[in-house]
């Protein structure tokens, strides 16, 4: 194990920034939004001070932002950028982009809801409604693991088998604006474990190629499964990098799963994000009381892990997926795809979905603690449930029981 360094008091989004700093992006580019904007006003303030030689673009808006990191990656140097909800739905674009033309760019999302109605609060619905483009996305629980992300998130989006953006998910002001201990990477461990960084392709006079140019429908079917093919590539290369930087910096960040008591839980809870960290203090009293319960918690969500999230699930006798997101008019979007697995392996556990923390509504202990009753019981549940619906607040569409 490598040395350990000194723990530093530090609010999430600043000690992101000080993460990716030591990574050595060359261009960073930025526009501010509630929560991210810490992340990008520290950024140009170490640029500002000479920490760090690197070009930062101030941008009128994300499409810009995501738009010169673009630029910056096809010209062939590491780049950086961060955003938030809306602003992640204006680099949708430039995101399909940027996978299409296999840059390794690494990018930030301070999860936030989307508007409409108007919400600040965390929720998952932004990251995931850009879930299909060929984007690497991997979500955090605290600020240490979303710092040591970073690293990891360089590390794969560069590999020669992979070459696809990286997006590192911490949740908005639950993580980005809260004060926990962190150590942040060693700056000479981060330079020996990247490397200096050089493009597999770029934009150069002496040897001029194309980039994501008009493609006629016979070959473009085949541009689209090579993003595919190099997405799920990269889950074996994420465990590969995982495994070397928990060697280099003694820290286990990285990994597609964390299985916590699960091994021979009766209901299995799955989840991402911080509010794991509650589950995993529901699920101890749970255990105090000799309830067999555990929790997977899901740290890569594209590619989607599905042979690791089978082992993890074999055992179960019943599943509940705890999730910040949803498809209107559909259901879960964690649910189904955890359901697909267990279908094509012909395991028949049942799953129960449920739709919590949407805007930010705080789910306490107890919230979980029902679902873990509800679940273990064997109850009846819909396909996906609205949890602790209040329906006060629906007076013409949901009447009162």
């Amino acid at each position: 194990m490598a040395r350990q360094g000194k723990q530093e008091i530090l609010e999430g989004a600043t000690a992101v920034a000080h993460a990716v700093a030591r990574c050595r992006p060359e261009v960073v580019a930025a526009y501010p939004i509630t929560p991210q904007t810490h992340i990008s006003e520290e950024l140009s303030t170490i640029v500002a001070d000479g920490e760090l030689d690197a070009e930062f673009v101030k941008v009128e808006s994300e499409f810009g932002a995501a738009s010169v990191v673009l630029g910056a990656s096809a010209a062939g140097v590491r780049a950086y950028t961060a955003t938030s909800s809306q602003g992640l739905m204006l680099m949708a674009e430039v995101l399909w982009n940027m996978a299409g033309m296999r840059l390794p760019v690494v990018l930030a999302c301070a999860n936030r809801s989307v508007s409409a109605p108007l919400s600040i609060w965390c929720d998952h619905q932004d990251a995931e409604s850009i879930r299909d483009c060929g984007v690497i996305q991997i979500y955090a629980e605290d600020a240490q693991e979303a710092c040591d992300q970073h690293v990891i998130a360089f590390k794969v989006a560069e590999d020669r088998r992979v070459l696809l953006p990286v997006m590192v998910n911490l949740d908005g002001f639950l993580l980005t604006h809260v004060f926990e201990p962190v150590e942040l990477p060693d700056q000479a461990i981060t330079d020996k474990f990247l490397g200096k960084y050089e493009a597999a392709f770029k934009l150069d006079i002496d040897n001029p190629m194309s980039f994501g140019c008009f493609t006629e429908p016979d070959k473009c079917m085949e541009g689209r499964w090579m993003i595919h093919d190099a997405a799920l590539r990269s889950l074996g290369v994420i465990e590969e990098v995982s495994a070397n930087f928990l060697k280099a910096f003694g820290r286990n960040a990285g990994g597609h799963l964390e299985e916590y008591k699960s091994k021979d839980a009766d209901t299995i809870l799955i989840a991402k994000g911080s509010i794991c960290g509650t589950i995993k203090d529901v699920i101890d009293q749970a255990r105090d009381k000799g309830r067999k319960v555990g929790l997977v918690r899901i740290k890569t969500f594209r590619p989607f892990p599905r042979a690791a999230l089978l082992a993890a699930l074999r055992g179960a006798k019943q599943i509940a997926v705890i999730e910040k997101g949803g498809s209107f008019g559909a259901g879960g979007v964690v649910t189904p795809e955890v359901k697909e697995v267990l279908y094509d392996a012909g395991l028949h556990i049942p799953v129960s979905g449920f739709c919590v923390q949407i805007g930010g509504r705080e789910v306490p202990a107890d919230g979980i603690a029902e679902i873990i009753e509800r679940v273990s019981k064997g109850e009846k549940q819909t396909a996906y449930e609205w949890f602790r619906l209040k329906k006060e607040l629906l007076p013409d569409l949901v009447p009162n029981d």
